[in-house]
């Protein structure tokens, strides 16, 4: 998966937008982002529309709707008939479980320690429909995507129904290059499913070079946006399926994948929200975000190497998440004692991720180092 890494590309620091005092160190992206103040003050008119609704008809809220739809697929390079709103990842998830029939035997392909909103719901599908559920070990060398590329064409396997896969491990940002993988995928008849949570608004993402059946992400990471509404691409083939709720707006004559719309869709606050960040990222280009990241995430590396902690290489790692992983496993209370410091980032399975994003700045990085280096000292 090729990403854009020329520093004249990188978009600028983009922290005077938001409200992050100057000692705050926020490295946690890939957990939740904080809002924009643009995004804040979208949602605070959005309230405005509840509070006063004779000031502010409901009957402007379906453009909203349709605003944030067309915006959630333009990252994506869908049209936005393509694009069903739901409440989360989890909640497009089992749409898409819903609506695969797969071939009894057949093997559903995943990678170890998935998030759950990628395992759930498809292991009552093999349930179901009697697959058989592979996890494909985390590689030894850090290299997913060579692991799962041999999973798919591994001779004298059962045949491969449906892999369900992100371009990236969340749990510490090693490289899942879909851009191989999914040509693999369908060359072995397979439906694919993505979850990609952890790309949308950070890295490139095509529909159109991935072919999947189904992909969603939600707006409240990458995208700058609201919590508790996500976007569920459907593939031109899969809109004439049934959703997991009914609800006046997406029963016929609705057609493409509007069928599959959440209840309570018009929610003024959280749709202008998400509006406002979409909309900033597409201004941005998410190329030159990127490229800002993978400049970011190399100089973080490069920091905590010179003390023992050894990243993936590049090539095997997102631009946007740094994973770092300790030869003799995470310190007691790492993140507690880099919280100490005003230096915020996540441990999740056994490695620290960083994630910074577009208002990350060059202070930010030093105190990050600086913090690790003083609570790793004596301990790797």
């Amino acid at each position: 998966m090729a990403f854009p890494e020329s520093v004249s590309l990188a978009l600028p620091c983009q922290r005077h937008l938001f409200e992050m005092p100057a000692d705050i160190c926020y490295l946690d992206a890939a957990a939740w982002s904080p809002l924009p103040r643009g995004v804040r003050e979208a949602g605070e008119a959005g309230i405005l529309v509840k509070s006063r609704p004779w000031d502010h008809p409901r009957a402007v809220v379906p453009a909203w709707a349709e605003r944030a739809r067309a915006a959630a697929a333009r990252l994506i390079g869908a049209g936005a008939d393509d694009i069903a709103i739901v409440g989360a990842v989890s909640h497009a998830m089992a749409v898409a479980a819903h609506n695969l029939t797969l071939r009894p035997g057949g093997r559903l392909l995943r990678v170890a320690d998935e998030f759950p909103s990628l395992r759930f719901a498809f292991d009552r599908l093999a349930e179901r429909q009697g697959l058989v559920v592979e996890e494909i070990p985390r590689p030894s060398d850090g290299d997913w995507t060579e692991a799962v590329a041999a999973a798919i064409t591994r001779p004298g396997a059962a045949p491969l129904a449906l892999a369900t896969l992100t371009p990236l491990h969340w749990t510490d940002g090693s490289l899942i290059d879909l851009d191989r993988l999914a040509p693999l995928v369908h060359a072995a008849g397979a439906a694919l499913v993505i979850d990609a949570t952890q790309a949308v608004g950070a890295v490139p993402v095509s529909v159109a070079r991935w072919r999947p059946d189904f992909l969603a992400f939600p707006t409240y990471k990458w995208t700058l946006g609201p919590y508790g509404l996500a976007f569920l691409y459907a593939a031109p083939h899969r809109q004439d399926g049934a959703a997991i709720e009914e609800n006046v707006g997406n029963r016929p004559p609705v057609v493409g994948a509007r069928r599959y719309d959440r209840g309570e869709l018009y929610d003024p606050v959280a749709l202008s929200m998400a509006v406002a960040g979409l909309e900033l990222i597409a201004e941005w280009r998410v190329p030159a975000i990127a490229a800002r990241l993978r400049g970011l995430t190399d100089r973080l590396a490069d920091g905590v190497a010179a003390f023992g902690l050894t990243p993936m290489p590049a090539a095997l790692r997102a631009p946007h998440i740094l994973g770092l992983r300790p030869p003799a496993g995470m310190p007691t209370d790492l993140v507690g004692r880099l919280h100490q410091d005003k230096v915020f980032v996540s441990e999740r399975s056994g490695a620290l991720r960083i994630s910074p994003h577009v208002w990350a700045n060059d202070d930010d990085l030093t105190r990050c180092i600086a913090a690790l280096r003083a609570a790793c000292q004596g301990v790797i």
